[in-house]
């Protein structure tokens, strides 16, 4: 059975109300639609189109599209759905094939510098098993030959592109193949530790130091500090850890049990279809136990905001926090005797950790991603008008900064808000690896109103980025493809400090002056 049998709803980048009571999934940038109508319809109209003269082409409509995939998920979302069926199988392998054909055409002229390989393609549990990445897997062969049936690895046959994991490992520095610690960076990390262990930590150039990068060793405790959750001052964090995780699971004794009321039932049931979907391909976050924590972080998340409630794409939030709080007590684990040396995060067995441990890690998640979602709430309150301001902010300030794909936009009748809606829903994190997510939440934890206001600059210079790409695609479909499968997967430390700095020069530019790129 292939990987794509794991392959879970995306968000639906359209605008208004997205209650648990009303969103209906679809798929999006990272896992291709499950309709076998849409399969052959797709195939279809890729030979049409390669049949027809350039000249000849017209503008597909949005609701031509719309009504090729609005019913790509009326499977339903309950958790009982047969995904063994033989129905099922025979549609992964036409889609897989339709997309790969798709993959090849647009990308086979791109000329991608080498890279070094790291790993192999990460193997994926369909049962949402705990298992090893396939870097450790071919260390035993006879593992090795169940990974040759993931379709994944077809990957592989692409011209000139650097083979590393689909997943790669999350405590990975850079995907680039960089020495894992230059002089330069324990430079910095003595820098980090020194202001950390001062009696009142300096929390302006703590944000300096931080945005290039937070070393893995010190990024917990400077999240906690970058997010507001910790003092300063050294002498008050025991206390203040102490005291707001015991408020945490206070609120679990208060407010958890009411998750089968009526009234709350449909934000639960929610949360409770989404927690398999945030990220299915990563076995850290199948486990069951993970899953629990994930459900009542959310739920009492949601108790506690009824202005927004439960919204999906939330659940994604979640996720950094919690690896980069985990990846403080795995690194202890790997010093002692019952855990494997090098274990990976991403394969880490939670069960390994005393019961103390998790409830740190669950309520230091819980608080920082609070913290978070207070500076972008109107994001997720009623028809969400935070993310209908930042798509339209988004397509006023690619009008300026280059007319040329913002006229082809237009030209092909799309609209921002159906792909920018999810990258403002989701923070960018559907279109990019884990890894560097976390990076680029270094950054935004160090920039004022960073998940709020900077996050606009750094979609202009992700859309930008892709811009090739963008005009060499002459329909509708093709655009709305591109643009909900960019080619971000090998992306590392490197790619995301490109991107930032040239967020920063749009925003040293346009930030100040908003009348310029109006219209």
């Amino acid at each position: 059975m292939g990987v794509s049998k794991v392959f879970l709803p995306d968000l639906l980048p359209v605008p208004g109300l997205m209650h648990a009571s009303s969103i209906q999934p679809v798929y999006g940038a990272q896992h291709p639609p499950l309709d076998p109508r849409l399969s052959k319809n797709f195939i279809k109209e890729r030979s049409k189109v390669n049949a027809v003269p350039l000249k000849n082409k017209k503008a597909s409509s949005f609701h031509e599209f719309a009504r090729n995939t609005s019913d790509a998920w009326d499977i339903g979302d309950d958790e009982e759905e047969d995904f063994s069926s033989p129905s099922f199988q025979t549609l992964n392998s036409k889609v897989a094939l339709a997309t790969a054909a798709q993959v090849l055409e647009n990308h086979s002229k791109l000329r991608v510098k080498p890279e070094r390989s790291q790993s192999t393609t990460s193997e994926a549990s369909v049962n949402y098993k705990v298992i090893k990445s396939s870097s450790d897997a071919q260390l035993s062969r006879n593992s090795s030959d169940t990974c040759l049936r993931n379709p994944l690895h077809k990957q592989q046959s692409l011209p000139l592109r650097p083979i590393i994991p689909l997943v790669a490992r999350i405590s990975d520095q850079n995907a680039s193949g960089a020495p894992p610690m230059t002089v330069r960076e324990k430079t910095r990390l003595e820098k980090f530790r020194q202001l950390l262990s001062s009696h009142n930590t300096d929390l302006d150039e703590l944000r300096k130091c931080s945005w290039p990068g937070v070393p893995r060793e010190v990024r917990p405790v400077t999240w906690r500090l970058l997010s507001g959750y910790l003092p300063a001052n050294t002498e008050r964090r025991k206390l203040t850890l102490q005291r707001k995780r015991e408020e945490y699971f206070g609120f679990i004794e208060q407010y958890y049990d009411s998750r089968n009321e009526e009234h709350h039932q449909d934000t639960y049931r929610q949360i409770h279809i989404d927690i398999p979907r945030t990220n299915p391909l990563i076995p850290l976050f199948q486990q069951p136990l993970v899953q629990e924590i994930f459900e009542r972080i959310l739920f009492i998340w949601a108790i506690r905001h009824p202005a927004s409630g439960y919204v999906q794409g939330i659940n994604d939030l979640v996720t950094p926090f919690f690896v980069v709080f985990l990846s403080e007590y795995v690194e202890r684990c790997t010093l002692s005797t019952f855990c494997f040396a090098e274990e990976d995060v991403e394969n880490f067995d939670v069960t390994n950790l005393s019961q103390d441990m998790l409830r740190s890690i669950e309520a230091d998640s819980f608080w920082c991603m609070s913290k978070l979602l207070d500076g972008i709430q109107d994001n997720y309150t009623f028809a969400q008008p935070g993310i209908q301001k930042k798509v339209k902010a988004l397509e006023e300030l690619v009008s300026r900064i280059d007319e040329q794909v913002h006229n082809h936009f237009r030209r092909y009748e799309v609209e921002y808000l159906q792909f920018a809606f999810r990258w403002m829903n989701n923070l960018l994190m559907r279109e990019l690896p884990l890894r560097c997510t976390i990076r680029l939440w270094d950054t935004y934890q160090s920039e004022p109103e960073g998940f709020s206001h900077f996050h606009l600059y750094v979609c202009a210079a992700f859309l930008i980025k892709w811009r090739k790409e963008i005009l060499d695609e002459e329909d509708f479909q093709g655009l709305l493809m591109l643009l909900q499968n960019l080619p971000t997967i090998h992306w590392g430390n490197e790619e995301i400090g490109l991107l930032l700095a040239e967020a920063y020069r749009l925003k040293y530019m346009f930030a100040d002056a908003p009348n310029h790129y109006r219209r």
